[in-house]
């Protein structure tokens, strides 16, 4: 970083809070009390994230007179579901590359139930009254370099191919910068009703009064901290009592599961993200965005970005932070030298907005797996189910999730359980040492291949036959 890139990027930052944006909110609802003495329901669903939350509304909507629980080890959408950008994505398979890499023949099938998810997503914000900023504004992926236009054109030409292509526009780059005014944009292809923008803290706050007023019972504070069997039920112990239910759903994604054979296929990995104070109209007009749709670059080491409701600019992504041994650690909730990064970053791509400060920096956890996309299965003979390893496409997709969930526990074949791709398992990322090499070579590989025209080297070729990767 030049000195006076650096400078400017640092001063930026000098008023940044070190919280998250979405959850430093005068609208917050209020913890609900924690659980003591024992509980008995039909449905226990741990976790109070985005699949938690909607595995607990779908729950009560399949069947209104189902007593469900619901558990949370903290306050409803104080993680991942509170801190994220708001990118409220279709796609059920991180996006079109990867599903057509790992599942080429269902692709058509698992593109037409992620559109009827969020479909379902949005009628639930109308039918709810789930006051989230929802804004089916789509997302434009967007070439910062000449061999990224090609990319593009050749993966719109592959989805054009396989009649998927509808609401899919290819843009050059006066095109593009009519949209999104940036001199780093060459390209893009834009999706223009397959992704939604919103508010995250506030959607999982409007799930949580939902599942309430449908009368699920939710006990904040409350971690799950053992799994066990008890008679025909299962038991989930918290520290002033415990849960007895017919079923279990987990919903616990970056945190370690309560089954644990499913740990290994999961890793935490840190996002950051900023957000800048709010634009002045003449600030706006420079950059135009006037269609508020979100952004995301093609690099390995992307950035995604999106204008707010009250036309912040959210700026996150590129390092992905894994820790030693998947260690979970609140310090590293915030990372300075990421922080400076990304507002050189962010000058760099809005040049015209020299000046513009940071109010927010922040960052948090979320969980990927080396498919880069959710699994799902059962324990202790079909009485719990989990999904996880969303890999930071967990908006929208946990609800999905939660379909599925509720389809295994009740036992049923649906054209959700039938999919390979709920049917098949990641590959389990390796022990330790081998996880923090192969993740380091991995990331460095990367970061390779974003300064040499997107040519991958032989470890991420390898990687690519295995199946084993690591998102940025």
């Amino acid at each position: 970083m030049a000195p006076v890139a650096m400078r400017l990027a640092a001063q930026s930052l000098s008023d940044a809070q070190p919280v998250p944006f979405w959850l430093e909110d005068p609208g917050k609802p209020g913890a609900l009390p924690a659980l003591t003495g024992t509980e008995k329901c039909d449905l226990l669903v741990v976790g109070g994230g985005y699949s938690g939350l909607w595995t607990a509304l779908l729950a009560k909507e399949r069947d209104p007179a189902s007593d469900v629980v619901l558990i949370e080890g903290r306050e409803v959408g104080w993680a991942a579901s509170g801190r994220n950008g708001g990118f409220c994505a279709a796609s059920l398979t991180h996006g079109f590359g990867n599903g057509l890499a790992r599942w080429p023949g269902e692709l058509p099938k698992l593109e037409e139930l992620g559109e009827r998810n969020l479909d379902a997503i949005e009628e639930a914000v109308a039918r709810y009254s789930l006051d989230c900023d929802f804004e089916r504004t789509g997302e434009i992926d967007v070439a910062t370099e000449p061999y990224q236009v090609e990319e593009l054109a050749e993966v719109y030409a592959e989805i054009d191919r396989l009649g998927l292509a509808d609401g899919l526009e290819l843009l050059d780059q006066d095109a593009v910068r009519a949209e999104v005014d940036s001199p780093t944009f060459l390209g893009g292809l834009f999706d223009r009703r397959g992704v939604a923008m919103l508010n995250p803290a506030k959607l999982a706050w409007g799930l949580k009064r939902a599942c309430l007023d449908l009368g699920v019972r939710i006990f904040e504070n409350t971690p799950g901290l053992e799994l066990v069997s008890v008679g025909a039920g299962m038991g989930v112990r918290t520290p002033y009592g415990r849960v007895v239910a017919r079923r279990v759903a987990l919903g616990t994604n970056v945190f370690p599961s309560l089954v644990k054979r499913v740990r290994a296929y999961t890793v935490p990995v840190y996002d950051y993200a900023l957000m800048t104070e709010p634009l002045s109209p003449e600030q706006l007009a420079s950059v135009g965005w006037k269609n508020r749709q979100g952004l995301g670059d093609c690099a390995n080491q992307f950035h995604y970005f999106r204008i707010t409701a009250d036309n912040r600019i959210l700026w996150g992504g590129y390092d992905a932070i894994y820790p030693f041994g998947g260690k979970l650690n609140a310090d590293m909730d915030h990372r300075p030298e990421t922080y400076l990064k990304l507002a050189e970053h962010f000058f760099r791509c809005f040049p015209q907005l020299e000046g513009l400060r940071f109010s927010h920096a922040w960052g948090g956890a979320i969980d990927t797996c080396s498919r880069f996309s959710a699994f799902f299965g059962t324990a202790y003979q079909g009485k719990v189910a989990y999904a996880a390893g969303f890999t930071g496409l967990g908006v929208g997709a946990t609800r999905f999730g939660g379909d599925v969930m509720l389809d295994l526990l009740a036992g049923e074949r649906t054209e959700r359980t039938d999919l390979e791709m709920v049917r098949s398992k990641p590959l389990p990322f390796p022990p330790e040492p081998v996880a923090w090499a192969g993740i380091g070579i991995t990331k460095w590989s990367m970061a390779r291949a974003d300064e040499n025209g997107g040519r991958r080297n032989l470890w991420l070729k390898v990687m690519d036959r295995v199946g084993l990767g690591f998102d940025s």
